[in-house]
């Protein structure tokens, strides 16, 4: 599913990846992990096309070398293949739960009666079907996050990439969360790349690549 070779990312002089290869297997769950400054939030935001490498040999996602993309075609492939999900969810607070989910589905031009019942349906298996014309500081927090999962959701992306996703909830909606990701991978067969200080997730996981310094040093 993904398969990376020597990423390398410069900020000015500071060199933040070190010549990173990886190599993700489809509906795997795999968590990265590792102390603050040793790239973890470079490297998912590279792999997910919202930042570009200085430097790399490739990036291939779906047997797409990513990096041969131009900026149409990478936004175009980002939207259709590539979900979302961060610490803080990003909903937008003036559109209610439903209409936060759909707005990836739109952006695709996708039909508005094609993509409306389907947020209901990943909204009703995220048992939030009580929740569809709340706006975000109407839902509680773990309620939000849920609602930006659903959004990371409308398009069916082969790949989810997580940052700290459960590092602004309390400890049953972490757990409740971490239990979702890998029944919507059991039910969806999607691959999430997840990096998170969360132990008890990382230990979840499929399988958990170390980063130290630039470099990933244990998988």
């Amino acid at each position: 599913m993904i398969k990376a070779k020597n990423i390398h990312k410069y900020y000015g002089e500071l060199e933040v990846l070190k010549g990173v290869n990886l190599h993700i297997k489809k509906s795997e769950i795999v968590a990265i992990v590792g102390p603050s400054g040793a790239g973890k939030t470079t490297l998912l935001q590279i792999l997910g096309t919202l930042d570009k490498p200085s430097s790399s040999d490739s990036i291939i996602i779906k047997d797409i070398n990513i990096i041969e993309l131009k900026d149409k075609a990478l936004s175009k492939f980002r939207n259709k293949h590539i979900g979302f999900i961060f610490q803080f969810h990003q909903l937008l607070p003036e559109f209610t739960a439903l209409e936060n989910v759909c707005i990836p589905a739109f952006i695709a031009n996708r039909p508005k009666k094609e993509v409306i019942n389907e947020a209901k349906e990943i909204l009703d298996f995220l048992g939030l079907s009580d929740r569809y014309e709340h706006k975000p500081n109407e839902l509680s927090g773990g309620e939000q996050q849920r609602v930006a999962v659903a959004r990371a959701l409308i398009n069916k992306p082969d790949v989810i990439f997580a940052d700290e996703p459960s590092g602004n909830l309390d400890t049953v909606s972490s757990k409740s969360l971490h239990e979702l990701f890998f029944k919507l991978r059991d039910q969806f067969h999607q691959t999430f790349v997840i990096v998170t200080h969360n132990l008890e997730l990382a230990n979840m996981a499929d399988r958990k690549l170390e980063m130290k310094d630039g470099q990933i040093v244990n998988s």
